[in-house]
């Protein structure tokens, strides 16, 4: 895991054109769920993602989702959370190599000066409380349940890269 992002690393959203990391950090710190379209550990954490998200709508901080695929595929994967929530496109993971990121799914929380303040890899519930708990309290915000009762089981998740050829 690395601890500065690249500044320099295009993100694409599914509606708009790609901008560096930089350009998405101006303004608020980024806190994306980077998710694999390909296993059934990412599709059953969506609701969870979804649900936190939602609870930093009005926080000074930007949500995204990240999917390991093209544009037409994301759009298929996440349904309506895809118009919800920005949604960026990494069919060759290249966020998934510069972060340095093993396993997926994975929550990180990039600060406006590119730093990593964390990033728990798979679904690991107390890692991600953790997260938020830090997030919240640097937004002046209030923290999301985590895990909540209708959240999937822990589990480790998938490797990040071993789907690419």
């Amino acid at each position: 895991m690395v601890t500065e992002a690249p500044a320099d690393l295009e993100l694409s959203p599914l509606e708009g054109p790609s901008y560096p990391l930089r350009a998405w950090l101006t303004t608020f710190h980024l806190v994306t769920a980077v998710l694999d379209p390909y296993t059934s550990e990412s599709a059953w954490l969506l609701p969870t993602v979804a649900r936190i998200f939602r609870s930093y709508d009005d926080a000074d901080c930007r949500v995204a989702i990240a999917v390991t695929c093209t544009a037409e595929e994301a759009v298929q994967f996440l349904g309506p959370y895809a118009k919800e929530f920005l949604t960026f496109a990494d069919p060759e993971r290249k966020l998934v190599k510069e972060l340095g990121l093993e396993t997926l799914p994975a929550l990180v929380h990039i600060r406006q000066d590119l730093s990593i303040a964390a990033a728990p890899q798979g679904w690991d519930p107390p890692a991600w409380r953790a997260l938020t708990d830090e997030l919240s309290k640097a937004m002046k915000w209030t923290r999301p349940v985590i895990p909540a009762a209708t959240d999937p089981r822990p589990y480790p998740g998938t490797p990040a890269l071993d789907s690419l050829a």
